[in-house]
């Protein structure tokens, strides 16, 4: 009997083995992505932004945006941010100027960027137009506008990010992790350098590691990617981390982002560019914190 047993539990473990497949290593998403980035075609995304402090984690932005592509990377964007500002926060503000610049970027703020022309409208930029323009013409503008300081740092529309992203990355079931220090994501990412208003990030800055997680389909196509770092790259202390959890959708779908109509457009503020709201000036983490 012990003998039948044995034979039993040898044919059975066999069969399992059999019936259970090796993990295929997910397809290369560089490859991938490549494939579809034609002028004309494009991929678009929506993203939350949240920050954890102690026993605290909060929503912070949430953006949806389009992205196009030309014959060499990004040739346009339309994307849309709003800070997670309650009316409970709106009516415990203050009313002076601090309470009125806190009002301004509680709305959203929308971006269209062409080229390296940036297009703002909404958010602080409302307050800063001339009567009867509702969008302001940046010949330099931020990629995403104001709020792309607290949005993914990783564009996954960019050839040279990604490949950079995933060197030395560790394949998983569904897809890749790894990390990567925010002055190697610098120096590969143009879109960084020109969408964030984070400056030239300070040299420790540049040495914070950026966690990471990619999810890919069964094309190899980027679905799902979370990164994780330190608030201090935004300033904010060592004490905190930032999330940003951002899902794409659509990749090489038809994209045509247009400016906006020249009759709506203005080049210049009513009044001194120097009354602009900073987002690094105004302690938004006191307010866009709930919910």
């Amino acid at each position: 009997m012990k003998r039948i047993l044995t034979g039993v539990a040898l044919v059975t473990t066999a069969a399992l083995v059999t019936a259970t497949p090796a993990m295929a290593a997910p397809k290369d998403p560089v490859a991938a992505v490549k494939k579809r980035m034609a002028p004309g075609k494009g991929v678009s995304f929506t993203e939350r932004t949240t920050i954890s402090q102690g026993a605290r984690r909060e929503v912070f932005l949430r953006r949806s945006g389009t992205l196009q592509f030309g014959k060499s990377g990004i040739a346009a964007s339309d994307i849309t941010g709003k800070l997670n500002i309650t009316s409970k926060d709106l009516a415990a503000a203050p009313d002076d100027e601090f309470g009125e610049s806190l009002r301004a970027i509680a709305k959203p703020e929308r971006t269209i960027k062409i080229g390296t022309t940036s297009y703002l409208s909404g958010n602080m930029w409302a307050t800063l137009l001339p009567e009867g323009k509702t969008w302001f013409k940046a010949a330099k503008g931020l990629a995403g506008g104001a709020t792309a300081t607290f949005g993914q740092f990783v564009n996954l529309g960019e050839h040279s990010t990604l490949k950079t992203l995933l060197k030395g990355a560790k394949a998983t079931s569904h897809g890749y992790t790894g990390t990567i220090k925010l002055g190697a994501l610098w120096k590969a990412s143009p879109w960084l350098r020109a969408g964030s208003s984070l400056g030239s990030p300070s040299a420790k800055a540049m040495k914070s590691p950026i966690k990471w997680r990619l999810t890919v389909n069964a094309a190899g196509l980027p679905t799902r990617l979370v990164t994780t770092f330190s608030t201090s790259v935004h300033g904010l202390g060592d004490e905190g981390r930032v999330s940003v959890d951002t899902r794409y959708t659509g990749w090489g779908k038809a994209v045509s982002i247009k400016a906006p109509p020249a009759k709506d457009v203005a080049t210049s503020f009513e009044d001194s560019a120097d009354d602009i709201p900073s987002l690094t000036e105004i302690p938004l983490g006191a307010y866009a914190v709930t919910g």
